[in-house]
């Protein structure tokens, strides 16, 4: 990769291993992934899911409306922003996390120069808070901030191999793609992805990797070339 910037987003469900809450094991098998990356010379800049913690989707279960349930999952990402910002510094990284919501007491405000600024001094930038505003998918502001940043790719870390044509999880036969165009994706409402970042990342040729982050040195092989996972680009 010429263009050494990258995006990565980590969903709420991976760093809770799967179940409720905050999971030890999960933030530390994906702080060695990005550890192993930035280490080799890449600009990281990452965007977490709160969903181990709450959804906006939940909110009818909840009992509370819909934008407050999505403010609500946007402090979760905070949650588990800082906690990934402690095992990477124990790490020995230097990291930064930038919150689209203001909490200046633990998190510098999101600006886009400044966020550029630390990753041209090699520190690990951890967006929290979403986009800062309720209705829109962390999916979405990854794809936002990947723009933003002038990132090359916007790869998402799942617990899967890639994108298939159904839920490999729970139905057989299912087909994986190893690559698929943007249009493919929203026309078949695969919904690995967010159709919003999608189109975001369509209208501004920023090509998608989905792959399994949980299996240990995929992320370093990925961004090395080798085909893992599934490319999203636009062409099928």
């Amino acid at each position: 990769m010429k263009n050494r910037r990258i995006l990565l987003k980590i969903s709420g469900e991976v760093l809770g291993g799967g179940k409720f809450g905050l999971n030890s094991e999960s933030f530390l098998k994906v702080a060695e992934e990005i550890k192993e990356i930035h280490d080799i010379g890449f600009e990281i800049a990452i965007v977490v899911g709160g969903g181990n913690i709450i959804r906006g989707v939940q909110s009818k279960k909840l009992g509370i409306d819909r934008a407050t349930a999505d403010y609500m999952g946007m402090l979760a990402t905070l949650i588990n922003s800082l906690y990934l910002q402690t095992v990477l510094e124990k790490m020995g990284k230097n990291t930064r996390v930038m919150s689209a919501i203001e909490v200046k007491q633990i998190a510098e405000p999101y600006i886009r120069r400044r966020a550029i600024r630390h990753l041209e001094k090699g520190r690990i930038v951890i967006f929290a808070s979403g986009t800062g505003n309720p209705f829109f998918s962390t999916d979405t502001a990854g794809a936002l901030r990947a723009i933003e940043i002038g990132a090359k790719y916007f790869l998402k870390g799942t617990k899967v191999d890639g994108i298939y044509s159904g839920d490999p999880v729970k139905e057989r036969g299912v087909k994986k793609f190893d690559k698929i165009d943007y249009d493919t994706i929203i026309k078949n409402d695969l919904r690995i992805l967010d159709a919003s970042a999608v189109a975001l990342c369509k209208e501004n040729g920023i090509e998608i990797i989905v792959f399994n982050i949980m299996k240990k040195g995929t992320l370093k092989k990925v961004l090395l070339g080798e085909k893992l996972g599934t490319l999203v680009t636009g062409k099928s």
